[in-house]
């Protein structure tokens, strides 16, 4: 069986937790791991027998697919190179920075011919839980994602709406469509330089709403999401694992059994999509929405408390 030759750009916590998918998937072989610095990318590397990077142009020239598990400042140009070294990509979320720098990027690989594809897992697990299957649009969308701050300032060169939020954003686009029609945003820095909560509301050509909050300055973790049909209402709540549901439709919350691991479903479903196997379960033009809703908050937050 051919196997893929795939290299991990990031050594952090994700870069770490994609190089053990890739090492230990019958699909792919571990070629190297890719960080400014080298040391810190050869400890990993070398966990699983590959080499670390520090010149990315020869760790791209030693890979035919890259999974970007940098900082989201950085995940727009490295993405863009590894394109046009004509790689497949699977780069963790947001894809970029602007709507239309992910929409060009996009174009780009499948100008190539190349995989690129997104990280948002979260999609995964909506799917298991068979939120994605119900057919009707919905009237309205809210969901809670907070938590403390991360200990090592993970995801601290961006606002939590690119840090957090785009989670959510991203299902409220697959759920909602693409098109919004207006956009209200508030909130605040707590303790970066970025927006640390912030709550947004969207419409949508549909005529539905979504009312999304995100914080990773709160005192305790939640994360639920409240969604009304014209056929009824779904209540969830990720953490103690409750549902309320009124609809006609089933939600599971209990998806162990279905998806053990997103994040190596995620991974698996990449490498099959570029041996040729599968299609890519997370496209990258399916989650320009969702970069392009992130842009359009983070505007109107910083509208706002910048004043």
């Amino acid at each position: 069986m051919t196997k893929l030759k795939v290299g991990v750009a990031g050594a952090g916590v994700f870069g770490n937790y994609h190089a053990q998918k890739a090492a230990a998937s019958v699909h792919t072989d571990l070629i190297g791991v890719y960080d400014i610095d080298l040391p810190r990318a050869t400890r990993i590397a070398e966990q699983f027998g590959a080499k670390g990077f520090d010149d990315y142009a020869a760790f791209l020239e030693a890979c035919e697919a890259v999974v970007i598990a940098v900082p989201a400042t950085w995940h727009e140009p490295l993405a863009r190179q590894a394109i046009e070294a004509h790689r497949h990509v699977l780069c963790e979320k947001p894809l970029a920075l602007t709507g239309k720098a992910a929409r060009f990027l996009a174009d780009e690989a499948a100008a190539h011919g190349r995989i690129l594809q997104v990280g948002h897992q979260e999609r995964f697990v909506a799917k298991a839980m068979g939120v994605l299957a119900i057919e009707e649009t919905p009237l309205l969308l809210e969901s809670v994602r907070s938590g403390p701050p991360a200990p090592d300032n993970r995801a601290g060169d961006v606002s939590v709406i690119w840090d957090l939020m785009i989670h959510d954003l991203d299902l409220a686009a697959m759920m909602l469509g693409n098109e919004f029609t207006g956009v209200s945003a508030t909130g605040r820095r707590v303790h970066s330089a970025h927006i640390d909560e912030a709550t947004a509301e969207f419409t949508y050509a549909a005529g539905g709403k979504a009312r999304l909050t995100a914080s990773r300055a709160a005192s305790e973790r939640q994360r639920s999401m409240h969604v009304v049909y014209p056929s009824g209402e779904i209540a969830i709540d990720f953490l103690t694992r409750k549902v309320e549901n009124s609809t006609p439709y089933e939600i599971k919350v209990d998806i162990s059994a279905e998806l053990p691991d997103p994040l190596g479903a995620a991974d698996e479903g990449f490498y099959a999509a570029c041996l040729g196997l599968a299609r890519s379960p997370v496209p990258a033009h399916g989650t320009v929405g969702a970069v392009a809703m992130a842009e359009a908050a983070e505007a109107a937050v910083l509208a706002k408390i910048d004043a």
